[in-house]
């Protein structure tokens, strides 16, 4: 059993479905999802539970009134890692898999994260390899489990 929590935040996340599927993810390697507001859609809606299937009222959720309010707690979960299409550094160059807790960070599908947190987070920022030049950005929900289940892949080679 690992004994680092993993932590996935979506920042001001627009579409219910890829929600869902995030939670469904983070259910089931045992990671906390964390939801940034305002959110495109309400967590009281058919489709979210629909995504998340039976799974969600297991979700470990916790829903944030802004990013600041998050950021003052970000300290306290662990090391964090941005999501983004702009970074210079890949998820498997990252050392997501040591003995410390990772918080994950995703922004919305449309815009991603907000420039003041690419500035503040600069060197903190990692992407997905994409080799297409045809592919701009892959999905929301898909680049959260690739990115949880990078993070599993590195504790297991770390003997956790």
């Amino acid at each position: 059993m690992v004994s680092a929590a993993t932590h996935v935040v979506l920042v001001q996340p627009e579409i219910h479905w890829n929600t869902g599927n995030a939670g469904r993810t983070c259910l089931a390697v045992g990671a906390t999802l964390h939801l940034i507001e305002p959110l495109g859609f309400s967590l009281d809606e058919k489709q979210v539970k629909r995504a998340g299937l039976d799974y969600w009222e297991h979700v470990d959720l916790r829903v944030w009134p802004s990013w600041r309010a998050f950021e003052e707690q970000l300290p306290t979960l662990g090391d964090p890692y941005f999501f983004s299409t702009k970074a210079t550094q890949t998820l498997w160059d990252a050392p997501l898999g040591d003995d410390r807790s990772v918080v994950l960070i995703f922004g919305r599908e449309t815009g991603g994260l907000a420039p003041e947190i690419h500035e503040r987070y600069h060197d903190r920022f990692v992407g997905m390899p994409i080799v297409s030049p045809k592919v701009r950005s892959l999905n929301l929900s898909s680049s959260v489990a690739i990115a949880v289940y990078e993070v599993l892949r590195q504790r297991r080679a770390h003997g956790q």
